[in-house]
């Protein structure tokens, strides 16, 4: 007896144990053996007599002996429904007497500013209507502790507050005292010596604290961020050569005095290594490695590059799988040579093991559609397993930009050859909505409202709107992307627009563009992009009366006789039939109050014009990023050929190539080589606003439209003329980019050092109007458009500020020309930039 009575206090204590702090009383009477109907419930308000017996499990013959009652017991006490639980015998039956815990009739959240109670109510497991238990609501005063903490509150203090209601009900209150935010005053790093500690600050998320962080969370300190960072800098230095690297540890310590943390990472560097040699290997019998060494990103010589293993390892895989050897598997191996600081890189193909895609579950996607998840695979249900494949399906996803976070995990199959692949997502907003402003020394201040969506009805359609009013343009353009054209990966755009350009300083007349453009874009590989266009847009010239009244020819009855002074001067003998001979612009004709270039003037006669072209754009891209890129070259060979209907015809030709490449000290280089060609195609002339137009675009200290052929007509009238353009253009510019090395990195600061150098020439448009008699003639050799068509070298050095401001991205350029032409236009500080809010 008194060992039974020993052994269910055992369990009762165990019980104690996993309920928290229900304490559990047990009479000391054995229970023998009884059914379940026997048992006999006491004290139940809400719970089910029934639902307590449930819990009691009856053995062979339908009996519970001291075994079934005891885990009935437990089973109970599991539940977390009962305060007390207490066991006894009455009558030669069972008597369970249970005490309920309460129920939560309401969950408040008192002293919240920074953390609405919305995000609070979700994150915790105490809900209204639920069971109070206490264990749940410490875990839950714990989880909302550590969501302040994730925000960078580590001060924060949370102090649950029970409340009695009638009816066994419980209010509960959790009063949060939030304190301020704990920053990150200091980011150090010990054993570097390859890098500075300005340059792989560059490359880790966590940030200093500084005067602008009030618009930004990097640097708020988070101890995952921070272990982020120490694989970010690893994969930097493995990037770069450096094959043993290792981050020791990242060290964090909490300074008072700044109230803030100190983060030190310590880096063991190791050697820099280069690739010795590159081989190939199979194991695989009639499997030809050679065809492999075309997919290899890394050559004997370069410097090892770890992405550039793991990528060509990728290819190399796909590219087995696609001739037939499904279950192949690439291996790189590294052999290092440390008294000569070489990697020999062996890629080894070997027989894998035959494993099968049993199922791919989605999880998380409650707002993307599963077929654009699964779009993202180049593999299904029923392939064989390829990790390559499956690693470059869950870039994919990341790349999207629909997902928090992205991961996939595979699970056993029903079979030990198959596998489940299991993709977990957290949905996050893709809709934007921003209001854009910015000034330019050429454009002006301008304007802009936007809304966009990169995730449309979850079909992973691009859609967007934007309004744009400016100083001297304005515009409206509609945008519709479908990535997948007909499940193919091909994406199909569309883009309408209207645009309309002022005059201004730089240009006499205005340019009104109304326009419908779709267009094809594929991913040829990774790294080089194929886009097929169509473009169809009307344009029409908008100008003065005062600037389009010049007319030599009096027998146009249409036009008033307004002669130019050309015509003055060589076939009326100088006698002004326009301005009285005591007048200021006597002789000046229909120049006095100022004139367009004839070509401006005769499109305007024309009225508006359309063009109907097709194009394609060839882009070759390895910008390590594309914001704010710092290593890799960039290509773009454009061709656009006019005359598929329309009323203009013409072929132009345009390549821009970027190479940028770290120096020294944080420096980077930046070539810039660019070039362009407008052929004429038939007998049909070009128009001047089918022409290249340049200025600082090609070579900086220089004005808009600035550089090339120009209208001197009446520049000896006090005038410069329209900028006409030419079909041929070339230009190079070096610059060196530099961080202020005094000033926080998070301040955005770089400087630049630039030298630049172009030409434009080879005008061919209008010269001569017969309508107005602007025709150039032995009576009057000059009454027909005269220009400037010299092919000088323009050239300028300069020097300029680059930020990466909250409010956008700024830039101002001081550049002072070398060379330049006579007519050209200098313009020697500029200014651009624009903001999002």
């Amino acid at each position: 007896m008194s060992v039974l009575r020993a052994l269910l206090i055992a369990v009762a204590m165990s019980g104690l144990s996993v309920a928290g702090s229900i304490p559990v009383v047990l009479l000391p009477q054995p229970a023998s053996a009884q059914v379940v109907e026997t048992i006999v419930v006491e004290g139940n308000r809400r719970v089910e007599a029934e639902t307590v017996r449930s819990y009691f499990r009856p053995g062979p013959g339908g009996r519970l002996d001291q075994s079934a009652v005891d885990d009935g017991l437990k089973a109970l006490i599991a539940t977390g429904l009962f305060q007390d639980v207490k066991i006894s015998q009455s009558g030669g039956r069972i008597v369970v007497s249970v005490v309920e815990n309460a129920v939560i009739g309401r969950i408040a959240f008192e002293g919240n500013k920074k953390i609405k109670d919305e995000q609070l109510s979700a994150e915790i497991q105490s809900k209204p209507r639920g069971t109070f238990s206490r264990a749940l609501v410490q875990s839950d005063t714990l989880r909302i502790a550590e969501i302040y903490r994730r925000s960078g509150r580590y001060d924060v203090r949370v102090t649950p507050e029970i409340i009695e209601q009638p009816n066994n009900r419980v209010d509960l209150i959790f009063t949060v005292e939030e304190g301020a935010k704990t920053s990150v005053k200091s980011v150090e790093f010990i054993g570097n010596s390859a890098f500075s500690a300005s340059r792989l600050r560059d490359v880790i998320k966590t940030r200093e604290s500084n005067l602008l962080s009030f618009l930004a969370s990097n640097d708020i300190y988070d101890p995952d961020r921070v272990e982020a960072d120490r694989d970010l800098i690893r994969r930097f230095y493995l990037k770069n050569g450096f094959a043993d690297v290792q981050v020791v540890a990242a060290l964090t310590e909490y300074d008072p005095e700044k109230k803030g943390f100190d983060v030190t990472f310590k880096i063991e560097e190791g050697a820099q290594y280069r690739v010795g040699s590159v081989e190939f290997r199979s194991s695989i019998p009639n499997f030809d490695t050679g065809t492999l060494r075309t997919y290899s990103r890394v050559s004997a010589g370069s410097l090892y590059n770890v992405e550039l293993v793991e990528k060509s390892t990728e290819e190399m895989q796909i590219e087995a799988s696609r001739r037939g050897y499904a279950f192949a598997v690439v291996r790189p191996g590294g052999d290092r040579n440390f008294e000569a600081h070489t990697v020999s890189i062996v890629f080894n193909v070997d027989e894998g093991p035959r494993t099968y895609i049993e199922r791919i579950t989605l999880r998380g996607n409650t707002r993307t559609r599963d077929y654009v998840i699964r779009r993202e695979f180049d593999l299904s249900e029923g392939d064989a397993y390829n990790r390559a494949l499956v690693d470059r399906a869950e870039r994919r996803l990341k790349n999207l930009d629909y997902f928090k976070s992205v991961k996939i995990v595979t699970e056993p199959g029903s079979s030990s050859d198959r596998v489940i692949l299991i993709v977990d997502m957290e949905e996050k907003s893709t809709g934007d909505f921003s209001i854009s402003g910015g000034y330019s020394t050429s454009d002006g201040a301008l304007a802009e409202v936007s809304i966009s969506e990169r995730n449309l009805l979850g079909k992973g359609l691009y859609a967007k709107a934007s309004v744009s009013y400016g100083q001297y343009s304005r515009g409206i353009s509609l945008s519709f992307v479908e990535p997948y054209l007909l499940d193919y990966r091909m994406a199909l755009g569309f883009d309408t627009y209207w645009k309309q350009q002022k005059s201004n300083s730089y240009t006499s007349y205005g340019v009104t563009t109304l326009g419908f453009s779709p267009r094809i874009g594929l991913a040829l590989r990774e790294d080089l992009s194929l886009q097929l266009r169509y473009s169809l847009y009307q344009q029409s010239i908008t100008l003065a009366s005062a600037y389009n009244n010049c007319n030599n020819n009096a027998s146009n009855s249409s036009l008033a006789f307004n002669p130019t002074p050309a015509y003055i001067k060589n076939v009326l003998g100088g006698v002004d039939p326009t301005n009285g001979t005591d007048s200021g612009v006597y002789g000046y004709g229909c120049y006095g109050d100022g004139e367009s270039s004839l070509p401006v003037r005769k499109e305007l006669a024309n009225g508006a014009t359309w063009t109907s072209a097709l194009g394609y754009t060839l882009s070759y891209n390895t910008l390590d990023n594309t914001k704010n890129p710092t290593d890799g070259l960039l290509v773009d060979f454009r061709q656009d050929f006019a005359g598929v209907g329309g009323d203009v015809t013409y072929l132009k030709t345009v390549l821009d190539t970027k190479y940028y490449t770290p120096l020294v000290s944080d420096i980077v280089s930046v070539i810039h080589l660019q070039g362009g060609v407008l052929s004429k195609l038939g007998s049909q002339d070009l128009r001047m606003l089918d022409h290249f137009q340049m200025g600082p675009n090609l070579v900086r200290g220089f004005a808009s439209n600035g550089i090339g052929p120009r209208d001197i007509t009446y520049y000896n009238y006090g005038s410069n003329g329209d900028a006409l353009g030419g079909t041929k253009y070339w230009g190079a510019s070096m610059e060196l980019q530099m961080p202020f090395w005094f000033l926080p990195k998070e301040v955005g600061l770089k400087g630049a050092v630039y030298a630049d150098a172009g030409s434009l020439w080879g005008y061919q448009g209008p010269t001569s109007w017969t309508a107005t008699g602007e025709v150039n003639t032995k009576a009057c050799p000059t009454c027909g458009l005269q220009y400037d068509d010299g092919s000088t070298v323009r050239s300028s050095v300069g020097v300029g500020l680059i930020w990466a401001s909250p409010f956008g991205p700024l830039r101002f350029d001081y550049a002072v020309p070398i060379t330049k032409g006579k007519y050209d236009i200098v313009q020697e500080f500029r200014f651009g930039g624009g903001t999002s809010f």
